[in-house]
Order: C-alpha cells, then structure tokens, then sequence
C-alpha cells in the first residue's frame, strides 16, 4: 500500500523554486485571479505523471482524498491522476469480473463528483474528468443502466466555477464517440456564462465536435452566433481554413452551408 504521505514525499524531492514562480504565475495566483492563494512545489506535468504512475492502483481510496485536499497543487492533480487511473478497465486490476468492475468504476466516478471542487484550476479539471465522469457516462452501472446524463446539466448549474468547467469538458469523452447532444446542450446553457474560463473550455469543445463532424459545428455556429461569447467562436473555429473563419468572425449572415 502507497499512502498520501508516500506520494507527496515523492514530490517534495521534485521541488523547483523557479518552477514554482512560473506556475505561480500560469496559474493566476495573485490576488483576485481565479487561482489565488493556490500552493505550488514547482513540478511539471510529465514529473507529476511520472510520480502516478509508480503509484497507481496501489493508492487506497480514502489515501487518494487525502491528497485531493493537500495545500499542495500538485498533490490535488496526483489524487485526481490516481482517480483517472481506476477507472482505466484494462488497468483496474482490484476487482474481478465485469459486475465488480462496473461497480468499481460507478463508486471512483461517484466519489469524484462529492470532491469536485477540489479540482479547483483548469488543469486539474481538464486532465480529470473526461476521463473519469465522461468514462462514467458511457459505461454501464451495477444494476446494467447508463449513468443519468443530467449530471452535467446539474454541473452546469453549479454556482462554483470549476463544477462548470467539469461540465463541459467532461464532454470530450462522449464526442470521442460521437455522441454530440451533450456537449451541445450543455454548451448552450453556459453561453451567457461570464467567466473567460467557460468560454474557452465551450469553445474547445465545439472545435473537438467539428473535428468530427463540421456540420454539426456550422449549424450550431449557426443558431446561436448571436450569443456565443467572442472567445468561445475564435476556439470552436481554430480548425476551419482562413476563408471559412474570416467568415465567422466577420460576417453578419447565417451560415447555410
């Protein structure tokens, strides 16, 4: 067994002054930016995953909370790696059978969402919970039904801004499958959203849409250009040639393409 104090011990021998004022910085830390008052070692990601990977299904649950809760940030993004990991099925070596796996994967992504907000920057977000809520969504529970997909509506709803965030990005998963509804609706309900970090988050997931199928993308440009905040159309078109974004930053007629 590998406990919190193990893992963040391992860390500690990574620390990095000068990497820590950079992150500092990234971050947003200061005084009233989004991150602030938020504690770094200074570690980049590929150490932090090096760190879970040594570690990996060898973490007891209430020793991954532990450190979801650390004043560390890089201990918090180690607790939601080991989380990701768990729910890995060609790595989720603790139970035995497809019963037992299944109810495995619905407790990690159950306990996930009780500790949400400690998933408190965009990284943390991002690098956690496609592959943890999404993988939920798309597998089934004990009793052999789908996961509600209402949970993201009720994320969105959250007056928190990361249990926002976790709502929409949470979404890559289901467009990796082309199931696109979700991330549409849930996209539709942030669009008044006033924080850059939902913009950018809506917008990215827009884009992985169009990856997909750019027509899908187009006609949700479409009906809802008129409300799409300025940063979530210039991420949704990144992909389009010059022409076709000129258009949509520029033009004023509905695309019927």
């Amino acid at each position: 067994m590998i406990t919190a104090d193990d893992v963040i011990a391992a860390l500690m021998t990574l620390e990095n002054q000068e990497q820590r004022q950079v992150l500092m910085r990234f971050f947003k830390t200061g005084p009233g930016e989004y991150g602030e008052g938020d504690k770094f070692l200074g570690i980049k990601v590929p150490q932090t995953r090096a760190v879970v990977k040594e570690a990996r299904l060898q973490v007891p649950l209430d020793e991954i909370t532990r450190l979801l809760y650390s004043p560390w940030h890089e201990a918090r993004l180690c607790g939601f790696l080991l989380l990701v990991e768990e729910m890995k099925p060609h790595r989720t070596l603790r139970p035995t059978g497809s019963d037992a796996l299944s109810s495995h994967r619905d407790t990690i992504a159950k306990h996930y969402l009780r500790h949400a907000r400690q998933a408190d920057n965009w990284d943390l977000v991002d690098l956690s919970c496609p592959g943890i809520v999404g993988e939920w969504l798309l597998t089934p529970m004990p009793d052999g039904t789908m996961p509600p997909r209402d949970i993201l509506d009720s994320l969105a709803s959250s007056h928190d801004l990361w249990e926002q965030r976790i709502a929409i990005v949470s979404t890559l998963a289901l467009i990796r499958k082309y199931q696109f509804d979700d991330t549409l609706r849930i996209a539709t309900r942030l669009l008044r959203h006033p924080h850059p970090l939902i913009h950018k988050a809506t917008g990215w997931m827009l884009r992985e849409v169009g990856k997909r199928d750019i027509g899908t993308l187009r006609d949700y440009l479409s009906a809802h250009y008129d409300g799409l905040p300025r940063t979530s159309l210039r991420y949704a078109i990144e992909r389009m040639d010059e022409n076709e974004r000129h258009y949509w930053l520029h033009g004023h007629i509905k695309h019927t393409t």
